[in-house]
């Protein structure tokens, strides 16, 4: 499977040169992991909500992307240049966000995802901010990956930052809490 036909969405970057080097880092990202694009198709987006969780990675993923774009769409119709948001850097964020969880993540004996070595020592924002940097993706974007999760409440945020995280924990915190109840 190419990168392509797992990211369709890579196509809404604009920039030729950002599309190129975020395409890039999931290809290194799936040389160096045990796990294959299709594995992505049906591994669980998230350890945290339990075995139970059916949502794919793949498709948490790609809803985190869509709802990104449309966000950020809406804010730059109703805000105009009083915050100005770049699409290419959220689109490329939002796809590259959880690309190291391709080195977080090992397949168990009985082909389950779990957490191996690596990501227990390494949270992929991360390890992901350093594929990406050894890609060229540029710092905008790795800004992103590095504040996607948690550890972004610790410094200042972009616009674009704070659209692709709260993209992803819409997009996620419901499932968590779902086990609450």
């Amino acid at each position: 499977m190419t990168i392509n036909k797992l990211w369709p969405e890579l196509e809404w970057i604009e920039d030729k040169d950002l599309r190129e080097k975020t395409a890039k880092t999931w290809e290194l990202a799936l040389e160096r992991s045990v796990l294959t694009a299709d594995d992505l198709q049906v591994i669980p987006f998230t350890l945290l909500c339990g075995p139970d969780l059916k949502v794919s990675f793949m498709s948490h993923k790609r809803a985190v992307v869509h709802v990104a774009k449309e966000s950020a769409l809406k804010m730059k119709e109703f805000f105009k240049d009083d915050l100005p948001v770049n699409m290419d850097v959220v689109i490329a964020g939002a796809i590259l966000a959880d690309v190291a969880k391709l080195l977080e993540y090992v397949l168990d004996e009985d082909s389950k995802a779990v957490q191996g070595t690596y990501g227990k020592y390494l949270r992929h924002p991360f390890s992901g901010v350093s594929l990406a940097e050894e890609c060229g993706v540029p710092p905008e974007v790795c800004h992103i990956i590095a504040t996607h999760a948690g550890e972004g409440n610790l410094v200042k945020r972009t616009t674009e930052a704070y659209i692709v995280h709260h993209a992803d924990f819409m997009t996620y915190l419901p499932f968590k809490e779902r086990l609450k109840v």
